[in-house]
């Protein structure tokens, strides 16, 4: 590993915002870590990498609930260093009425975004506390959900405010030792997870509408400023959404 090399984790590397943030990052030189559990997914994402011409990558399969996945992937990191997790995982759950929502398909969500994104951190601020030279960041991916719900999201709108409070704990903790944290909270990129948006979703006055989407590359365009800011300066929150979408106003 050399003195100036910059190695990041991105979580749910394996579509969507994370795969467009870790191909991002490889392109400005960094070498990226893969999180993700679908190895062939994962294998997608530093083919693309790889063609951006950039940094390196390697992937780790990992389901970030099990934290002997978790340790695993940090214990892989090149030279033992982090600079960056970028804290990523998450998944929807089923678009039901709360009274309709299975137990499970809470526990799953809450598994994934909640105590997955905590897995994470926790090993990344560990690291970064005891590594030479000191200090590194973490970036959370809040969603706009971590500020206003969309009609039948409990799980996963529960999950996102729950992630500005780990961000906020995360910042005040890392202070100590040069670990800046912050948050993105994204609205309506174009990616497999909004597909529906495209077709049509429930709105809170209770009709359908198809609502407008961004280019994924604009979110890793955004990831990439804040993970390169030096850690005397912070994004602590940032909102990046489709301009039309209707956010403000919503509920």
């Amino acid at each position: 590993m050399s003195e100036n090399e910059r190695v990041a984790v991105v979580t749910g590397a394996g579509s969507g915002v994370g795969r467009a943030v870790a191909v991002e990052l490889a392109a400005a030189g960094w070498t990226v870590g893969l999180a993700g559990r679908r190895p062939d997914a994962l294998a997608q994402t530093a083919e693309l990498a790889a063609q951006a011409a950039g940094g390196r990558t390697y992937a780790v399969p990992t389901d970030v609930t099990r934290p002997q996945d978790v340790a695993r992937l940090f214990d892989a990191l090149p030279g033992g260093r982090l600079d960056l997790l970028f804290n990523n995982a998450g998944m929807f759950g089923p678009p039901l009425p709360v009274e309709e929502l299975p137990y499970e398909e809470w526990k799953a969500v809450v598994d994934v975004n909640l105590h997955g994104a905590f897995l994470c951190a926790q090993a990344a601020f560990r690291r970064m506390k005891e590594q030479d030279p000191q200090g590194g960041r973490i970036i959370n991916n809040g969603s706009i959900s971590a500020q206003v719900p969309r009609p039948h999201s409990v799980a996963y709108t529960a999950t996102k405010h729950a992630m500005t409070g780990l961000t906020k704990s995360l910042s005040l903790d890392g202070r100590p030792y040069r670990i800046a944290c912050g948050q993105i909270d994204i609205g309506n990129a174009a990616t497999e997870m909004t597909a529906r948006m495209r077709t049509g979703i429930l709105q809170a006055n209770g009709d359908t509408a198809v609502e407008p989407v961004m280019d994924v590359a604009d979110v890793a365009r955004t990831v990439r400023h804040m993970a390169e800011l030096p850690l005397e300066a912070n994004v602590q929150f940032a909102t990046v959404m489709a301009t039309t979408m209707p956010f403000i106003g919503r509920g």
